[in-house]
């Protein structure tokens, strides 16, 4: 997991952008049916500090851009995109639910 932006929000605090990678959820006998990388996944910071235990790297170069943050943050001003307040093996068991019964897009 990698922490990419960090923002504030008056209705949800800090929003802390994340990718998480190594991974192998979904349907892998079926083409694209599964995932290696979420790309970009806006969580709350309570919710991020009860699913990590230890900060490995303070100071590493984050990316100019975020795959996904785009989208993510025009929806969210709209008010049709949220952030996740579940720990993050929930998201990745809510992702790969997704993936594995077709009821979400995940790429």
């Amino acid at each position: 997991m990698k922490i990419l932006k960090i923002e504030e929000y008056e209705k949800h605090g800090k929003v802390i952008h994340i990718s998480i990678g190594n991974l192998k959820v979904g349907k892998p006998d079926v083409e694209k049916g599964f995932a290696n990388e979420f790309t970009h996944i806006p969580i709350t910071e309570e919710a991020l500090d009860k699913s990590a235990t230890e900060l490995k790297n303070e100071k590493v170069k984050l990316p100019n851009k975020i795959d996904g943050y785009d989208y993510w943050k025009k929806e969210f001003d709209q008010g049709v995109a949220g952030v996740f307040s579940i720990s993050v093996s929930e998201i990745v068991d809510l992702m790969e639910e997704s993936i594995i019964t077709g009821n979400g897009v995940v790429e």
